[in-house]
């Protein structure tokens, strides 16, 4: 099965270079990664372009106008399908995530016993050891409680960017039709719920360092907030509904 990594690039010059050599060299054997550039206002693109040509396996993508962190992954997410790709992991340009658990995280999707995988900081408490600051500790455990909630699920953390889909869940969901912005992933886990389909999650390593996130708390935490609202209003069934009747795929055949 062909492998793709995203990886949604903003403000990333100096982090990107050292995210690619932390891949497993495995991955490199039948996977492809897809460095999307977001129209940052640093050098991001030459950088992009110069990894270009150091690494084989990579592609790059240039947005014309700025998209959002959701708008980025979707490019990724659709120039991944066009170019065969069977699994598709969202890596960070600023490696907070561990590149290094690609693999093992893609394995569930890979063996075929999940269409989504999320790696989680708060299972086997990555969070803290990591040193994830009380700030965003405490509301990101707050609002996960609500969301579970809301949308009748079980997960440990809704806000974690390192997430996984099959081509065959991507293939059947309108990811193309949600959100631009940091809610994407969250929409993603709900999208499938709604199908049947449960987000397998394991943990993850976690480190925070002196990097600026683009993440604004009070923005974000309200538009979690809203995404609630929305899937209350029966929102995100409404998308699955519609994209089965244009497509006459149904989630059920996953």
């Amino acid at each position: 099965m062909k492998k793709a990594i995203i990886i949604p690039s903003y403000g990333a010059a100096r982090t990107l270079p050292l995210v690619l050599p932390r891949i497993p060299a495995a991955f490199w054997e039948d996977g492809i990664a897809i460095i999307v550039n977001d129209r940052s206002p640093d050098d991001t693109g030459t950088v992009a372009e110069s990894l270009k040509t150091q690494w084989p396996g990579v592609d790059v993508v240039h947005h014309e106008v700025n998209q959002g962190y959701g708008g980025a992954q979707k490019t990724g997410l659709k120039r991944g399908l066009a170019l065969q790709a069977d699994a598709f992991a969202i890596v960070h340009s600023d490696g907070q995530y561990a590149p290094e658990a690609v693999l093992d995280l893609m394995a569930p999707l890979l063996e075929g016993r999940s269409q989504i995988v999320q790696g989680s900081r708060m299972i086997g408490g990555g969070a803290r050891e990591g040193g994830m600051p009380l700030a965003r500790y405490i509301p990101n455990r707050i609002l996960t409680a609500m969301e579970n909630i809301v949308f009748g699920t079980q997960m440990a953390e809704f806000h974690s960017g390192y997430m996984l889909y099959s081509r065959a869940l991507l293939e059947r969901v309108p990811f193309d039709r949600l959100q631009n912005n940091y809610n994407f992933d969250a929409e993603m886990i709900v999208l499938a719920h709604l199908s049947g389909l449960e987000c397998t999650q394991l943990p993850i390593p976690t480190r925070y360092d002196d990097e600026v996130s683009s993440l604004k708390p009070i923005p974000y935490g309200l538009n979690v907030l809203k995404m609630m609202a929305r899937h209350l209003g029966g929102h995100y069934q409404k998308l699955l509904h519609e994209h089965q009747a244009a497509t006459g795929c149904m989630t059920a055949e996953l």
